[in-house]
């Protein structure tokens, strides 16, 4: 296993980092009035995701706090796709848009999951 210098070389910090740059983009679209709850609550929990890998992935040599961060960053995945839905709910975003994040969150949540269930590989 190639040694880690960084959480920005973790393809699932990668995959975080850029859905939620997605959201960011496409939540500019979002009406004026939602400013201050769905767009912020969707913006700050996804950008919460990649943050709490990051720090994870400096408290490696703890294993516990190794995990709580990850589970932290798991639900953060999860708060997420709620607000997802309520996007597509409201009619903020279609329903192609909402498949693709929704699923690229999965697929974030599988990879946090994995690393919660074998911290021992991470650990140095």
């Amino acid at each position: 296993m190639k040694i880690l210098r960084s959480h920005k070389e973790l393809e699932v910090y990668q995959l975080a980092f850029k859905t939620s740059m997605e959201i960011f983009h496409i939540s500019k679209s979002f009406p004026k009035d939602e400013i201050f709850s769905l767009t912020s609550q969707m913006r700050r929990s996804s950008r919460s995701v990649s943050a709490n890998i990051a720090e994870a992935f400096r408290k490696r040599r703890y294993e516990k706090a190794f995990v709580a961060k990850l589970s932290d960053s798991e639900a953060e995945s999860a708060e997420t796709q709620v607000w997802l839905d309520y996007s597509l709910e409201c009619g903020y975003i279609s329903e192609i848009v909402y498949q693709k994040l929704f699923n690229d969150y999965d697929n974030i949540i599988g990879k946090i999951v994995n690393m919660i269930n074998q911290p021992e590989k991470w650990s140095i």
